[in-house]
């Protein structure tokens, strides 16, 4: 199966870049506020908004102005000359508008996840390399200028030999978020693949992040994949669950979620040595190194965004932060998620509802979704009666 990737070819691009954006409700309206920011340094300008039903003046930040909208999202990219179009619509529309904006020779961000299946995905990054378009995927965590520092600091050696990264999340979200969408909550979907579960979309920067700072970012960094997945909410995917990857390096990644947190939390990335440990909150780009013979170090480091960086890696070569490529093993991730027996529920004696904020919690989760990522055990060898494993130990590379 080909793996080609695009070239790296900076091409004449007009300035401000003209930029359709699908999908600007819900996250997308983030979106708009950053296309807002780069228009108002002379980098890019929104062009054409692809929605269902087009956004009223109240939903267009201010000095925007009135960028052509349209639900053909084909024909907005041809009348407006696009050059570049960021996609944050629904997780299993993401290959086709892909592959609709690469047929017209248009670049793209891609929000996360990518795809829902390890299949959509090689779809998607072969189509798009075939057609020549260069494709960003949106985590905006390895944008971080935290993430280099932390493996020079690994590559040098500062916290000894890694033995594996841990990375927890605890958040919460109230029931009206499995509500936001009809495919909020599902695996599935009409007999479409979804996966729209806590370590797949909401806390998917935590997986990604950890297995880049573990430098296993490609399929065939990753030889076995065990999973544990549990709902508490009225849902069919889950808002619980930990993940074990094995990489050919013989490094241990285990990562664990939950949107029913007592005391939500920043989510974090654990970098286990030999000799010390590195921690990353990477929403805020802060760093802290721990290690023998030495006071806690703490740093904090800038961000570059990624739509203006797949403008400059277009404009003049400038490398490229998140192609495909480097997805891979996120997406294995996701396709042992996938194909997982579904979530179990968390029994009615585990988990409360907090009627002031219209959620759910599961009691002791906080300490197990840091203590999975402290010792890198899943939540099933921590006691949590309701938790079973999933065990892929030969996930095949593609």
């Amino acid at each position: 199966m080909s793996t080609a990737e695009p070239l790296s070819t900076a091409e004449p691009m007009s300035s401000p870049v003209p930029i359709v954006l699908a999908g600007a409700r819900g996250h997308g309206h983030w979106h708009l506020d950053n296309i807002r920011r780069l228009q108002d340094k002379g980098i890019v300008r929104l062009a054409g908004v692809c929605e269902l039903t087009p956004l009223t003046p109240a939903e267009i930040p201010e000095g925007l102005g009135t960028p052509e909208q349209s639900a053909d999202f084909g024909a907005l990219l041809d009348t407006t000359g696009a050059r570049i179009a960021v996609v944050c619509t629904p997780i299993p529309t993401h290959t086709d508008l892909a592959l609709t904006a690469a047929r017209k020779g248009v670049h793209l961000l891609l929000e996360k996840p990518p795809a829902p299946s390890y299949a959509e995905f090689r779809r998607m990054a072969d189509g798009v390399a075939e057609a020549g378009v260069v494709c960003q995927i949106g985590f905006q965590s390895l944008g971080s200028h935290a993430v280099p520092a932390i493996r020079r600091l690994i590559e040098d050696g500062a916290v000894g030999e890694v033995a594996g990264v841990g990375g927890a999340g605890a958040w919460a979200r109230p029931e009206a978020y499995f509500r936001r969408a009809p495919w909020a909550g599902r695996r599935r979907l009409n007999g479409v693949d979804v996966i729209d579960g806590a370590l797949t979309n909401p806390l998917a920067h935590a997986v990604a992040t950890a297995l880049a700072l573990a430098g296993a970012t490609r399929a065939t960094d990753i030889t076995g994949i065990e999973t544990e997945l549990a709902h508490a909410n009225a849902i069919e995917s889950d808002d619980t669950s930990c993940v074990r990857v094995h990489t050919a390096g013989g490094r241990e990644i285990v990562v664990a979620a939950t949107l029913c947190a007592e005391d939500p939390d920043d989510p974090y990335v654990i970098v286990h040595g030999s000799r010390g440990r590195i921690t990353y909150w990477y929403k805020q780009d802060r760093v802290l190194l721990q290690r023998a013979g030495h006071g806690p170090e703490e740093f904090e480091y800038g961000r570059t965004d990624l739509l203006e960086n797949l403008v400059e890696h277009l404009a003049d070569g400038t490398e490229l932060l998140v192609p495909p490529a480097v997805t891979e093993s996120f997406m294995r991730v996701v396709e042992a998620i996938r194909v997982a027996p579904d979530p179990v529920q968390v029994p009615d004696d585990a988990w409360r509802r907090l009627p002031d904020e219209e959620r759910r919690v599961v009691p002791g989760i906080d300490g197990l979704v840091a203590a999975a990522a402290d010792t890198l055990a899943l939540y099933s060898e921590l006691g949590a009666p309701w938790a079973f494993t999933t065990a892929h130990p030969k996930e095949v590379s593609p």
